[in-house]
Formats: C-alpha cells, sequence, structure tokens
C-alpha cells in the first residue's frame, strides 16, 4: 500500500486565506442586514446617482436605434432636366434599379409633383395662373449603403448620368442630430464621471462613520495581533456590497422608468407607421453597471479604509 502524501502547507494556507475571505463577505453582509434604515439609505443614494447615467445612456442609445443609420434614411432626389420627358424617366429608373447600392427607386412625374404642390402649399390659385407646369420630372433614389461617405459617392455618381439636371442629397437635418447625439454622448459621460465621484465620496465617508463608530473595537483587536489587512476586509466588502446594491436599486429605477413611458413612446411609434420597442438595459450593460457599482463601492471604502484605519492604534 502506499503512503498517502499530505497535502502541501502552502494549500492549506491558500485555502484557509480563500474561506477567511468567504466568511467575511458574509459577515459584512449580515452587518449591513443588521442596520437595514441606514444601509437601505446609502443604498439608496447611491442608486440614485448610478440611475441617471445609466437612464441617459438607455435613451440615447434608444435614440440611435431608432434613427438607424446613414444609409437607412438619406434620400437622392434626381430632378431630370426639362427637355426629359416621363418615359426617359422610367427608362432611367429600371436601369437604377439594377445598380448595387441602391435599395429602392421611385419616381414622381411633373404632374404629380404639380398636383401634390397644390394640395400641400396653399397656393392653388397662383399655380392656375401658370401657362405650364414649371416643375421637372423627379426619382427618389434611396442608397442601401452604411456610410455617409458611401451615399455621398453614389449621388456624385448619379450627378453625372445623361439628363440629370442636379442630384439633391439632404443630409443636414441628419448631420444636426448626429452631432447633438454626440453632444448628449459627451454629457453622459461627463455626468456618469461626475456621479462617480459622489459615490466614492458617499461609499468613503460611509465607511469612515463605520470605522469610528467601532474604534475601539479595532484597538482591542490590534491589542491582541490582528494585521491591518484582517481588519481592513470588512470594511472593504462593506464598500463592495454597497456599491453593488446600489447598482442594483439604479437597474430597478431604470426599468421602472421605462415601463412607465413604454405604453407612451409604443403610441408615438405608430403613428409614424414603426413598430420600435424601447429597450432596456441589456445583459451586457447590466453586468458592466454592476462591476462598475461595486468597483466604486469598494474604491470608496479603500479610500476611506486607507486614510483613516492608520490613525487608530492601541494606547
Amino acid at each position: 500500500m502506499g503512503i498517502k502524501r499530505r497535502p502541501p502547507l502552502a494549500y492549506h494556507r491558500l485555502n484557509a486565506y480563500i474561506l477567511d475571505h468567504a466568511r467575511t463577505l458574509i459577515f459584512s453582509l449580515g452587518r449591513l442586514y443588521r442596520t437595514p434604515l441606514s444601509s437601505l439609505m446609502t443604498m439608496a443614494v447611491i442608486g440614485t446617482a448610478l440611475a441617471l447615467p445609466s437612464g441617459l445612456y438607455v435613451m440615447l442609445k434608444n435614440l440611435q436605434s431608432a434613427t438607424g443609420g446613414w444609409g437607412n434614411v438619406a434620400q437622392i432626389s434626381l430632378f431630370l432636366k426639362s427637355d426629359m420627358d416621363a418615359d426617359h424617366m422610367r427608362s432611367l429608373a429600371v436601369q437604377l434599379k439594377r445598380w448595387d447600392g441602391i435599395k429602392k427607386v421611385r419616381t414622381i412625374s411633373a404632374d404629380q409633383a404639380l398636383e401634390d404642390f397644390r394640395k400641400y402649399s396653399g397656393f392653388a390659385e397662383a399655380l392656375d395662373s401658370l401657362d405650364a407646369n414649371p416643375l421637372p420630372h423627379v426619382i427618389v433614389v434611396t442608397p442601401d449603403l452604411k456610410t455617409m461617405i458611401e451615399v455621398k459617392g453614389l449621388r456624385a455618381k448619379l450627378n453625372k448620368l445623361p439628363g440629370i439636371d442636379m442630384a439633391l442629397l439632404d443630409m443636414h437635418w441628419l448631420q444636426r442630430l448626429q452631432a447633438m447625439m454626440d453632444i448628449a454622448s459627451q454629457i453622459v459621460v461627463s455626468i456618469a464621471v461626475m456621479l462617480g465621484v459622489a459615490v466614492l465620496l458617499i461609499v468613503g465617508n460611509t465607511i469612515r462613520l463605520e470605522i469610528q463608530s467601532k474604534s475601539n473595537e479595532i484597538r482591542v483587536t490590534k491589542l491582541v495581533g490582528a494585521t491591518d489587512a484582517f481588519i481592513r476586509r470588512p470594511f472593504l466588502y462593506g464598500g463592495l456590497w454597497y456599491g453593488i446594491c446600489g447598482g442594483i436599486l439604479a437597474w430597478l429605477v431604470v426599468h421602472a422608468a421605462l415601463a412607465l413611458i413604454a405604453s407612451p413612446a409604443h403610441h408615438l411609434a405608430m403613428l409614424y407607421n414603426s413598430q420600435y420597442q424601447i429597450r432596456g438595459l441589456g445583459a451586457l450593460d447590466t453586468l458592466i453597471l454592476f462591476v462598475v457599482s461595486g468597483a466604486l463601492g469598494l474604491g470608496g471604502s479603500w479610500l476611506a479604509v486607507g486614510r483613516h484605519l492608520g490613525d487608530i492604534e492601541p494606547k
């Protein structure tokens, strides 16, 4: 029979280290449970601070998703020369349907354009006094492209076709919308950074008060030989729990707010013949929220412990 070899000493130390951290993690959560009112108030403040940038991020993401990409919304209007008739317009439209990068082609005859203008402009009497129709035939091209550069390249190519007087691409409103969303993204980042600092200060101040309330206990623990790492550990895990629970509350607040506006937003989408539904935080976004909130809680407690725990020494 072989002799059983005992596990090495390093294995026992690692096992004891892991078990100690697990016990401390559960113990720190139990401490929060024993002071429910103060703990809940701190978590609520953290959750509110995290819910604001999270909610703004969700709304910005929904806006970007609803507006789509450049190629899905851009249209190029091809104004034919005055000597081009309707047959030439239809023939050119058939050719354009075979082009790569073009999703849809729609024709608007001069008579149809005049009738639409008469109907919606309010100048019907003035138009009746005209001897001839001043409007040209128009071909509206919807690109099947993803970037603005590709759409502009298609416009330049279409503008060179024979019989085309002008190819008009109205992208100014889209550029303004994109610029506003870029500004909104920077605002969300700035708010997130400022409120992240606020969470650090909130957790740090909470842990500082806990350290001060347990100063005598800490002194006694140091007298019996406890290391700074052993004393520091419960406070660090307490800050971690504050952050994670605050992140959970922020997630609940964001989705509760989305539930309130989901019905009006769906009604607005239906008015524009759209089936778009508001989306909340996805799995990856939720994971990032919890990781960031936990890291902020841990960071705030680490700052407080490093600043105040060393001032408490046995007399």
